[in-house]
């Protein structure tokens, strides 16, 4: 019965660990960044990757919603600080899909067992990969759209395109090549079969 206890807290406390640590480096991506316009280069997008692959889609999305309220509520964690003047920021759209993102990449890698990384890994990374670009797909999709209302027609739509998302794509090709390869080896550890 003791035995069965403590099985339990550790499966519950480890969840609240990982959605901690990985809310706290989402928000230590934000500050390693290359400014570009309205939007920067960071690694959140990174960290929010490997959260939903890692974690799961619903600890995965819960590190993103803790990290994005605790800047809403004015800790200085996302790039230009914090707050809920953040909301009329043209880049915020992509904070706030940050846990969608996450969510829609868990779902998509949730059922992946170890084992296959193991015997498959070609398989196992490709998944990984079509996860990352999704679940990019879903932050553009929330992303672009408030960013061009935001601006109220300060760009066209073409312009939000390109500068909102076209220039950001080899670096994000770069992150999804690097999450690939780290959660291939990540995830065997993390999940058992």
């Amino acid at each position: 019965m003791n035995n069965t206890h403590s099985s339990r807290a550790r499966s519950t406390v480890l969840p609240l660990v990982l959605t901690a640590l990985f809310a706290a480096l989402t928000a230590i991506g934000a500050f390693l960044r290359i400014p570009a316009g309205e939007i920067s280069f960071t690694l959140q997008v990174f960290f929010t990757s490997m959260a939903g692959i890692l974690l799961g889609p619903w600890w995965g999305a819960a590190s993103q919603v803790v990290y994005v309220l605790l800047g809403l509520i004015g800790l200085p964690i996302f790039t230009e600080g914090g707050g809920l003047m953040y909301l009329a920021k043209p880049s915020c759209g992509f904070l706030l899909g940050l846990p969608l993102m996450a969510m829609a990449i868990g779902l998509l890698t949730r059922n992946l067992k170890a084992s296959t990384l193991r015997g498959h890994a070609v398989r196992g990374m490709l998944r990984i990969a079509l996860a990352c670009v999704a679940g990019l797909a879903v932050l553009y999709l929330i992303g672009l759209p408030y960013m061009y209302f935001v601006l109220a027609g300060k760009w066209s739509i073409q312009k939000t395109i390109v500068s909102g998302c076209l220039i950001f794509l080899p670096f994000d090709a770069l992150k999804i090549v690097v999450t690939t390869l780290l959660c291939v080896r990540l995830l065997p550890v993390l999940r058992r079969d």
